[in-house]
């Protein structure tokens, strides 16, 4: 079960391209994100959360320009991040609902490919009642023993389930699980470099073993 690493690169080649011809600020921001592969815009439902100071579900300006900069976000100057933070506070209140700024940011997906993400995270949640996707999870479904590092010695087992955890996971602050929002966000950055959902479809039987849905 391989990760699509060459799609996601293909995506993030377009999306590069795509923000360097982007003159509307909303537009670039996406972009940006997308410029970073599947792990940018699922980390970007963790990080716009983790700002949220007094947890309201809401952004201030200053919130949100604090969770630019923490990003490392270079590619929208002050003005252009406050033309984002205004088109998104509809109401004028000085704040921006954390949900619709999400949904959004991400990328759409089509209704069969959302149920083909569904089953690959129910397939890798064993433990259906946490909505979490942990290494005690890929125990069971993740095989580990044609892995190269696991071949040669390099990694054992726990080692090998990590790092393939790892590949969802926030790399600035990793804490081993992935919830279905977050694997969700990963795939709906994957799924707007693939034209066909034929192939979105082959693409996810063939990495998680799951039928077709």
């Amino acid at each position: 079960m391989a990760e699509p690493s060459k799609m996601e690169n293909d995506m993030k080649a377009k999306a590069k391209k795509a923000m360097k011809n982007a003159s509307d600020p909303v537009q670039k921001l996406k972009y940006s994100f997308l410029a970073r592969g599947g792990a940018g815009m699922k980390n970007l439902s963790r990080w716009i959360r983790r700002v949220d100071d007094n947890g309201n579900q809401k952004l201030s300006l200053e919130e949100f320009e604090e969770g630019l900069r923490d990003q490392g976000m270079k590619d929208l100057n002050k003005e252009e991040m406050r033309e984002v933070f205004n088109r998104f506070d509809k109401d004028g209140s000085g704040q921006v609902n954390v949900t619709e700024f999400l949904l959004m940011m991400q990328p759409k997906m089509s209704d069969r490919r959302m149920r083909l993400v569904k089953a690959a995270f129910d397939k890798l949640n064993t433990d259906r009642g946490d909505k979490i996707i942990t290494t005690g999870d890929l125990e069971t479904v993740y095989d580990y023993s044609k892995h190269p590092k696991y071949v040669n010695g390099d990694w054992n087992g726990k080692r090998c389930l990590r790092e393939f955890l790892d590949s969802f996971d926030d790399k600035n602050q990793p804490d081993g699980k992935v919830t279905f929002e977050e694997f969700r966000a990963y795939y709906a950055a994957i799924s707007c470099g693939i034209d066909k959902d034929a192939y979105f479809d082959l693409m996810m039987r063939q990495a998680w073993g799951i039928e077709a849905v």
